[in-house]
């Protein structure tokens, strides 16, 4: 088969995708990597040609992949995971409005453009968590205690984008990831970025039935194939506190040969062909 993968620059170093990307060669598959944020990218000729069989896209939010990937997706050709749907899943505010409209178990959201108008929020709401609407690898997630420490905390987005801000779920300090290949479910342990000082050690751990059917939902409502999701053990049961398309499946047994025949299998038989909430809601929106 004949691949490209969009590799943002931040991940020019990391073993995922560059492991993926080396077994896909080594099995004998021809595999082009474009570096949305360091070259010239003729578009017009290398969507026209169609020559691949899939595109793949690893990029941080906000970066330039992404509109290459919907261009190679517009015209027909084949993406992993789904173009239509990436988008739902990087805004994270639209990706808690379509988890709740889908009964999954999501924190209430609230969204500003600045971290002082979440003070309008009452005391009971807090303590909050305060993130980047674009976030992606924890960067910039706070933990606010009350709206008098809301300017302290350093909540602003750096990149000019909406805040959301969800109540904090009170747990012992460890996130739950689990991830999906291309439907095959794994659960992993991993310290909060809210608990630094917490000791975790990073492992796979068993998948009860009640995550397992939570984190295959989401899949169906976001509609991906390749993604992790981050949820926590709060009081009253799991919440899903993060969604991300093709994440780094650390912990993940034989990961880099699993993903490798996973983006096979995807852009052989295609994405997923049932129309998911997310591509539904952004397509009615246009």
């Amino acid at each position: 088969m004949k691949l490209c993968f969009l590799v943002e620059e931040q991940y020019r170093h990391d073993g995922m995708p560059l492991d993926v990307i080396r077994q896909l060669d080594a099995w004998g598959h021809q595999v082009d990597v474009v570096w949305p944020g360091r070259s010239l990218i003729r578009i017009s000729e290398a969507i026209r040609a169609g020559s691949h069989d899939a595109w793949v896209l690893k990029t941080v939010s906000g970066g330039p992949g992404l509109t290459l990937l919907e261009a190679a997706a517009a015209v027909g050709l084949t993406t992993v995971n789904d173009a239509r749907v990436i988008r739902g899943v990087r805004d994270k505010a639209l990706a808690a409005v379509l988890a709740a409209r889908s009964g999954l178990p999501v924190p209430p959201t609230y969204v500003a453009a600045r971290p002082e108008e979440f003070a309008e929020l009452p005391a009971s709401a807090y303590p909050l968590v305060v993130k980047p609407a674009d976030g992606s690898s924890g960067r910039a997630v706070r933990l606010v205690a009350s709206p008098e420490c809301l300017l302290e905390a350093g909540c602003e987005n750096a990149g000019g984008g909406l805040l959301i801000a969800q109540p904090y779920v009170p747990n012992s300090g460890t996130d739950l990831k689990v991830y999906s290949v291309a439907g095959d479910l794994f659960a992993t342990e991993r310290r909060s970025p809210l608990h630094p000082a917490h000791t975790v050690r990073e492992r796979e751990v068993p998948l009860t039935p009640e995550i397992a059917r939570i984190a295959a939902r989401i899949g169906e409502v976001h509609g991906l194939d390749l993604y992790g999701a981050d949820i926590l053990l709060g009081p009253d049961g799991p919440v899903v506190v993060d969604v991300n398309d093709f994440p780094s499946f650390r912990q993940v047994p034989d990961a880099v040969a699993r993903v490798a025949d996973a983006v096979l299998r995807l852009a052989r038989d295609g994405a997923r062909t049932d129309a998911p909430v997310a591509a539904l809601a952004l397509e009615g929106a246009r």
